[in-house]
């Protein structure tokens, strides 16, 4: 196989983040040597999350063995993982805020035509539901568990408990037409063609607040093996809550 080198679109504070708790996780576990030092780990993490890399370009590119990379990147994303926010956490957060904005994006995942449950209907393909919170400043404070990708947003928020914690901390939420029928705190656009006028400004206004929310859940899948993933679906969520943190970590 050949072998190139690359760049990574993140700063260096990224990887002095993961390396530090890479060396945190190392010193808990008592390690006492691994094939690559801690901040060749962090960096072929980086790579795997930021730029999709396999398994086996990273190995070959590295000159490790293929588990010796799934060892490092299972055991940096459970690390990470454990670092995300909770929902009260990032409720907590919120509550300085003026509002919220609420959004879904389904996951692209490698299934068949047989896993229907992981179908979404609304965008014609397998994947996982994920839910996410954007501040006003357009940061991510939280995002949720993966859900089968059949799950609809309004019903994927109450399962998560998002309503319930908007209502519980008074807090006002902007969403999309999808989430009609959440609650009087959550404020979508009118739905329908002939609207009368103060409506379509209405729709006007809320869209622009809510191009804020579309614009984090898009810099999110900047990193792009949440474009595709094709591991276990089990595996899903913590890989989430691993691109958050080291997402909030860059930006």
């Amino acid at each position: 196989m050949l072998v190139y080198p690359s760049s990574i679109d993140l700063s260096s504070r990224t990887l002095r983040y993961l390396t530090g708790q890479r060396g945190v996780r190392r010193r808990e576990i008592g390690t006492r040597w691994r094939r690559l030092a801690a901040g060749r780990q962090a960096l072929l993490v980086l790579a795997h999350l930021r730029c999709g890399d396999t398994y086996a370009q990273l190995a070959a590119g590295f000159g490790i063995a293929i588990a010796t990379v799934y060892r490092s990147v299972r055991e940096s994303v459970d690390v990470l993982a454990a670092l995300a926010p909770t929902l009260d956490e990032a409720m907590t957060t919120a509550r300085t805020k003026a509002f919220v904005i609420l959004d879904g994006t389904l996951l692209p995942i490698d299934r068949i035509a047989a896993d229907s449950p992981y179908y979404s209907g609304k965008h014609k393909r397998h994947g996982m539901n994920v839910q996410a919170l954007t501040d006003p400043f357009g940061r991510l404070p939280w995002a949720s568990p993966a859900l089968p990708g059949s799950t609809h947003d309004p019903t994927a928020a109450r399962t998560h408990g998002i309503i319930d914690a908007l209502a519980h901390a008074g807090l006002k939420c902007w969403a999309d037409k999808a989430y009609q029928g959440a609650g009087r705190l959550v404020r979508v656009p009118f739905r329908g063609r002939r609207l009368k006028r103060w409506k379509r400004r209405h729709n006007t206004t809320h869209a622009k607040i809510r191009c804020v929310g579309e614009q984090a859940m898009a810099a999110l899948k900047g990193w792009r093996l949440l474009r595709k993933l094709r591991c276990s679906t089990n595996r899903i969520t913590d890989i989430v809550k691993a691109v958050l943190v080291l997402h909030r970590t860059s930006a």
